[in-house]
């Protein structure tokens, strides 16, 4: 029998109980439950419906229309069975108002065909779609009805289902873990004083409505994520989500960071070499780094800078201050392209400075790994590398500083990896960098274990480059183009994207691209660079391309960051509808990096959704990466400008960073007042919303 026993925790905390509790719910089923996350009753409390379904009232179905999710009653006037191109069950319903719907199901047995029969009340719900005769419902949720049967008197919750779990069985449990609610004193984590600064509504209330809302309700709201009782909950998530990120900077805060005093020689030498004056911006992000490298504490800083800003001059010359007072530095990138990019511009730069630079990553094998392991070790002074550099057989001399490129690509985990890589005594400093410029409001809560530096000037010299959209019926015209600017001595890239995530499909599309280059530009170099090209083989055509030997380089995405090729003023991106706003401007960055005029050339093929209409225009029309920034959250959402489908960083059960983005600003207040004053609640909401996640506080 299942224990019925609560923990002193639990007694605290009624959420903590375990789903045991709850009748019916035995070893297997706790343990499904548990599998699926939802191990403690709060957990079923938290588990929010995905939409709702207005079983209410029963529209006549001469009133219903394409589109419409509706109840309809009915008598079945007939049946049939076509096994046609596949089996179907086909089932005539009509109503008082003497229209008829079909019910069309394609998955069925004998004997639900049987309860079907002809004379049969039924009562459906489904989405109303155009048939071949008529309006028709496919494969809808139905049951079998008598005149005076009841309708439901509140929406219908559909929850997330997660594998042996049924809709009507969770639903059930969610009841019944719902009956357990205790008052609102008991249940609430936010003090009354900031409810009542934030006029927000009562949680238990909350709870109870987003669950079973009244036949009234405002279904609209409700679908839309933006009711009062959803914004309670939002608020709350947001809060915990805040909290368990400035747990982490303050765990991390508490330890002995490097001690790095003021920098000399070597920086002072460094910045006379260099071909440019630092920009304001890069000397301010520059003042703040060094604040914190002396400061005996580990930094935690982010720098965002859009396309060509100098990030990495900024992170050589941090760098360079580590190495100097005797620590060792790491520069981690996500693609090998980017990390080779950054060995060879951090070689240039600093090998004859007399500093020792080793480079790691997961191509390296044999002998030349275990001379690099050795290094990394030993004499060198700084490490770069891809995700290799995290490996266990990976042992640092003395790590003080990490430096993180591309870091939404990174989720908070691997950063604390390569973190932990430093000595016993000390945390190396964190900086990470990214040319995803994030919005404010988003970075605040995504961000809230970091310090942010802005990069918001480009180097003087730089020209802006013009952006035009072209369908793909003028490719010649492209064409053309390319070959006249060639003629002038500049060099372009072709890039090729596919809708599928394949590498095999894109290296074709690539090839074929290439061949048909190649022939109608008989007379220029033209080279070819995909993610399935042995690596001798890609750098070799990339180092070509950088010496002006190769005039047009046919790619994938693989360019989309860590190529630097001032001479190149010709972007020519294929299928530009398919990609996102950050992509298309990262791609785009990789011309403009002289002092020639640049163009960038969308190419596409209709006809256009209105999304990707809105992206393209939004190209057209600014190249300044924090509009660009805010308007991708608009069109795309926060995952895909922060990555998270990669990191798994933000993943939020009832918050949408998007649409609730005016909330951020009281919801970092509200952190910051709760983390001044009552640790037992951050404890607890933590716990509640974030769960298992705050283990990163602990790393």
């Amino acid at each position: 029998m299942a224990t019925r026993n609560v923990t002193s925790e639990s007694e605290q905390d009624p959420g903590e109980q375990p789903v045991s509790v709850l009748r019916g719910v035995g070893s297997a089923l706790a343990s499904t439950l548990g599998a699926a996350g939802l191990a403690r009753l709060q957990d079923l409390w938290f588990h929010l419906p995905l939409r709702y379904e207005d079983r209410t009232r029963v529209v006549p179905i001469r009133d219903v229309a394409t589109g419409m999710r509706v109840q309809v009653e009915g008598v079945v006037d007939a049946v049939e069975r076509g096994f046609r191109f596949r089996p179907q069950l086909k089932v005539a319903l009509s109503d008082a108002s003497a229209a008829t719907l079909a019910l069309r199901f394609f998955h069925f047995t004998r004997a639900q065909a049987e309860q079907l029969a002809p004379g049969t009340r039924l009562r459906a719900y489904g989405e109303v779609r155009v048939g071949p005769q008529g309006p028709e419902m496919v494969h809808p949720s139905w049951q079998r009805v008598l005149a005076d049967t009841p309708i439901e008197q509140a929406l219908t919750p559909v929850y997330p289902l997660a594998d042996g779990l049924q809709q009507r069985r969770l639903a059930g449990l969610i009841g019944q873990a719902l009956a357990l609610l205790p008052e609102d004193e008991r249940l609430e984590c936010l003090p009354a004083t900031l409810r009542a600064r934030y006029r927000l509504a009562s949680l238990r209330e909350a709870l109870r409505y987003v669950h079973r809302p009244p036949p009234r309700a405002d279904v609209d709201a409700l679908l839309a994520g933006c009711h009062p009782a959803q914004r309670r909950l939002a608020f709350d998530e947001l809060v915990a989500h805040n909290l368990g990120l400035k747990r982490l900077r303050a765990a991390v805060r508490a330890r002995r960071g490097p001690a790095v005093p003021a920098p000399g020689g070597r920086r002072d030498a460094f910045v006379a070499g260099l071909p440019f004056r630092l920009t304001g911006a890069q000397a301010r992000a520059l003042a703040e780094i060094d604040r914190d490298l002396g400061a005996g504490v580990p930094m935690l800083r982010l720098v965002q800078g859009d396309v060509g800003s100098g990030k990495t001059v900024v992170a050589a010359l941090a760098a360079l201050a580590a190495v100097d007072a005797g620590w060792q530095a790491a520069v981690m990138a996500p693609t090998e392209v980017l990390a080779e990019q950054h060995q060879r511009n951090f070689a240039r730069w600093l090998e004859p400075l007399d500093v020792r630079v080793a480079w790691l990553a997961g191509k390296v094998k044999g002998r030349a790994r275990l001379a690099a392991l050795a290094a990394v070790a030993g004499a060198a002074d700084l490490v770069v590398g891809t995700h290799a550099l995290m490996q266990e057989s990976v042992a640092f001399r003395r790590l003080g500083l990490v430096v993180i490129d591309e870091q939404h690509r990174f989720g908070v985990h691997q950063r604390l990896a390569l973190r932990d890589k430093g000595a016993s005594d000390t945390t190396p400093h964190t900086l990470v960098m990214t040319a995803t410029p994030i919005p404010r409001t988003l970075a605040m809560t995504a961000y809230a274990d970091l310090d942010v530096s802005v990069i918001d000037e480009l180097p003087p010299g730089r020209t802006p480059v013009r952006t035009v959209v072209i369908p793909a019926a003028r490719r010649d015209e492209v064409v053309a183009r390319i070959r006249s600017a060639c003629a002038e001595g500049r060099q372009a890239y072709w890039v090729c994207t596919l809708i599928e995530e394949s590498d095999r499909l894109e290296a074709q599309a690539a090839e074929a691209a290439f061949e048909a280059l190649r022939a109608a530009l008989d007379d220029l170099r033209v080279g070819l660079v995909h993610g399935r090209l042995r690596p001798a083989e890609k750098q070799a055509t990339m180092d070509a391309f950088a010496r002006g030997e190769v005039q047009l380089l046919v790619a994938t995405t693989v360019i989309e960051v860590g190529v630097d090729v001032p001479n190149a003023s010709l972007m020519v991106i294929e299928n530009a509808e398919r990609l996102g706003l950050s992509q298309l401007h990262q791609l785009r960055g990789r011309v403009g990096r002289g002092s020639a005029a640049s163009s960038c050339v969308l190419l596409y093929q209709g006809p256009l959704s209105e999304s990707a209409r809105a992206r393209l225009e939004t190209m057209r029309e600014t190249s300044d990466g924090f509009r660009i920034a805010e308007r991708d959250l608009e069109l795309r959402g926060p995952g895909e400008v922060l990555g998270t489908r990669q990191t798994g960083a933000a993943a939020f059960r009832v918050a949408d960073l998007t649409r609730d983005a005016g909330l951020l600003p009281d919801v970092n207040a509200a952190a910051d007042a709760l983390l001044a004053a009552d640790p037992v609640a951050v404890e607890r909401l933590v716990r509640r919303w974030v769960g298992g996640a705050e283990r990163f506080a602990e790393a």
